[in-house]
């Protein structure tokens, strides 16, 4: 798998966090599953960074925002509100690679977003968000050894809503690179409408946050 990029321990995490004056909370695993699955099953939008960067041109589970992919009107909030671009823009689903083939007219596995493949008679119509109009989906299989943390996530995620997967697009915004340290998770997370937070054990909930750190950056749709 391409995590191949810079990663960040506790102690660093936390520095940087410190440094920007975020508040924040260490959650241990079991509940940090439980509180983000369930906050995307309510309908918000989270900022998901874990481990290493990955080194290539997809966003895989470790610089990701997420979303539930059963929101009718997700693409189009996402993209104006969240990446600050056009709104007809798609979006690819991050599934789980034992449910895949229960969706999808797929064999196999496809762990880098790479291809795309048609959805099954009635998909479309319980993940709008994720299927193009001609019925198919550029999706990531995701399985525990190729990426453990978000396996859970979308376990988790499933077991509160039947659904195994989630909307997964790059954790950046328009014009920008994806997003690399701490520091850029948060300034990102601040000048979006992203709802929650999580670096590796730590959450971070925009309604906790200084209303002054909203002033550091701008971004806007030509």
């Amino acid at each position: 798998m391409p995590y191949l990029g810079a990663a960040f321990n506790q102690e660093q995490i936390q520095n940087q966090l410190e440094r920007l004056n975020a508040k924040y909370t260490l959650v241990a695993d079991g509940k940090l599953f439980i509180q983000t699955a369930q906050a995307l099953a309510e309908g918000k939008i989270v900022a998901w960074m874990q481990g290493s960067a990955e080194f290539g041109p997809r966003a895989l589970g470790n610089r990701s925002i997420l979303a539930d992919p059963r929101v009718a009107n997700l693409q189009r909030d996402l993209n104006l509100k969240i990446k600050y671009r056009e709104s007809f823009r798609p979006f690819a689903p991050a599934i789980l690679e034992d449910d895949v083939g229960d969706w999808f007219d797929i064999t196999g596995s496809s762990p880098h977003m790479n291809f795309i493949y048609q959805a099954k008679p009635g998909v479309a119509e319980q993940v709008p968000s994720v299927i193009h109009v001609d019925g198919t989906a550029r999706l990531q299989t995701v399985s525990k050894v190729g990426n453990e943390k978000f396996y859970h996530l979308l376990q988790t995620f499933k077991s509160i809503t039947n659904c195994p997967m989630l909307v997964n697009t790059s954790l950046n915004v328009r014009g920008e690179p994806m997003v690399l340290s701490p520091e850029d998770a948060f300034n990102c997370f601040m000048n979006t409408g992203i709802d929650l937070l999580v670096i590796g054990n730590i959450v971070l909930l925009k309604t906790e946050q200084d209303s002054q750190l909203y002033k550091k950056y701008h971004y806007a749709l030509d």
